[in-house]
């Protein structure tokens, strides 16, 4: 992976001075309950504190735009109902969540990986680079990060654990995948204003019918990743 040469993007980030979450309790609880709706939940072997960062991305699928990632620490005396995986809430839940999640938590932060990074790393290795940046991004340094997916971006500053469907287990990356999604599409439908035509703002840079059409139309923009393959061919073209 070549995050170590890339330059950093910018990072919003939260800072607080609050750090009454190092008590040794166990990291996420063992059963669900109103504050921890999870079937499944996931239960550290490596770390039992609370000062660990939930970590997830946004944007891998689409052809367009950024992929946004989210790193959040959450305040266990300060519990936020209804987290769940973005992609099973409802536009307005997230947009209510994102304040909250911001309001509440002991710290968060939001980085990315540009486009021209996307087509220079591939999206793997991009989406890490973002979510090593968010990390990074916190003001509240991780005692630990519990990582969506089955994979750890390189050159963190504290130890981590991949977390299969963690956005569906662990409160804290639920938390990381709503900022990222709201973050993200956010950004896409400003960017539609500035590149009309696409129907970015309602299907926000994913390969739909209409998304594939206007391309062939209007032909690639700057936001566009020329490296994925719809891109491609209609590049291809000429």
């Amino acid at each position: 992976m070549k995050s170590s040469s890339m330059k950093r993007k910018r990072v919003t980030s939260k800072r607080v001075t609050n750090k009454s979450a190092t008590n040794k309790t166990p990291a996420v609880p063992l059963a669900p309950s109103a504050s921890n709706p999870f079937t499944s939940p996931f239960t550290s072997k490596q770390y039992t504190g609370q000062l660990y960062a939930g970590v997830d991305e946004a944007g891998r699928g689409p052809l367009a735009g950024d992929v946004v990632a989210a790193a959040v620490i959450l305040d266990p005396n300060n519990p936020i109902e209804g987290l769940a995986d973005s992609k099973k809430l409802t536009e307005k839940k997230r947009a209510m969540l994102f304040h909250e999640i911001k309001e509440k938590a002991l710290a968060f932060a939001i980085a990315r990986a540009s486009v021209a990074e996307i087509d220079q790393l591939n999206i793997l290795h991009a989406s890490m680079l973002a979510m090593q940046r968010a990390v990074c991004g916190l003001s509240v340094m991780a005692e630990h990060a519990l990582i969506d997916g089955n994979r750890i971006p390189e050159n963190l500053p504290c130890p981590a654990e991949a977390v299969v469907k963690g956005d569906d287990r662990v409160a804290a990356i639920s938390a990381a995948s709503i900022l990222a999604k709201v973050e993200r599409d956010n950004e896409i439908i400003a960017l539609a204003e500035r590149y009309p035509g696409y129907g970015l703002e309602k299907h926000k840079g994913y390969p739909t019918a209409q998304h594939l059409a206007a391309i062939e139309t209007l032909g690639i923009s700057p936001i566009h990743r020329q490296s994925f393959a719809p891109v491609k061919r209609i590049l291809q073209k000429g």
